[in-house]
């Protein structure tokens, strides 16, 4: 067979499978695309007013959790502490970080409470009850929370574009994105510890 021939056959056989080609070409850069480039465009980033170090407060400061987050009488969660609770300690500076300066200036002095992003807020339609799983169910603040006491910073808070919802909440974690200290409150999680202890809830006793 002549080389004109074979170049002939060649030609014809890319021709012939031209389309599937630049079919899979296609479907492997939107797979890439969707995987690595997507997941991270879903999300807005802003930073926390002030940084805080979780660390420093419970290893030199000695504190534990339950004292800047504790239970009302009532049973329900008081969830953040507020300036006047901080103030206690800090109405004076006692480090030297420009963190605790900030706080003092800008939140002590002027007695302005800090609008902190919460990363585990949950949706208007999701009820969970923190003295339900603490006081009878035994768990550790760590265990939903993740080891907040080692911490030396605070992340962003992260918006999702399309629900409004913090990162840290909602379905399953997305493939193609690194998962955040954080991001420990998202339904898949309940769902699979729920299930770890025998508790398999109807959908209504969390979705009100």
């Amino acid at each position: 067979m002549s080389n004109q021939t074979r170049g002939g056959t060649r030609r014809s056989l890319l021709s012939r499978h031209m389309g599937t080609l630049m079919f899979l070409a296609g479907l492997i850069g939107m797979l890439i695309f969707g995987w690595v480039f997507f997941p991270p465009m879903l999300y807005t980033s802003t930073e926390q007013p002030l940084q805080f170090n979780h660390k420093i407060h419970m290893d030199e400061g000695g504190m534990e959790c339950a004292d800047c987050h504790p239970f009302r009488a009532d049973g329900t969660f008081a969830s953040l502490p507020t300036l006047q609770q901080c103030a206690e300690c800090h109405e004076e500076p006692i480090g030297d970080s420009e963190a605790e300066k900030a706080f003092i200036d800008e939140y002590v002095t002027p007695g302005k409470e800090v609008n902190w992003y919460v990363y585990s807020r949950q949706p208007m339609n999701a009820y969970f009850s923190h003295i339900a799983h603490v006081k009878t169910g035994g768990f550790s603040c760590e265990e939903c929370h993740g080891d907040h006491g080692n911490s030396e910073s605070i992340p962003p808070y992260q918006t999702n574009i399309i629900s409004g919802y913090s990162r840290a909440v909602g379905g399953q974690a997305m493939a193609g994105r690194e998962v955040l200290p954080t991001e420990v409150m998202r339904m898949d999680t309940c769902s699979d510890c729920h299930i770890k202890h025998g508790r398999r809830t109807p959908c209504l006793e969390c979705h009100k």
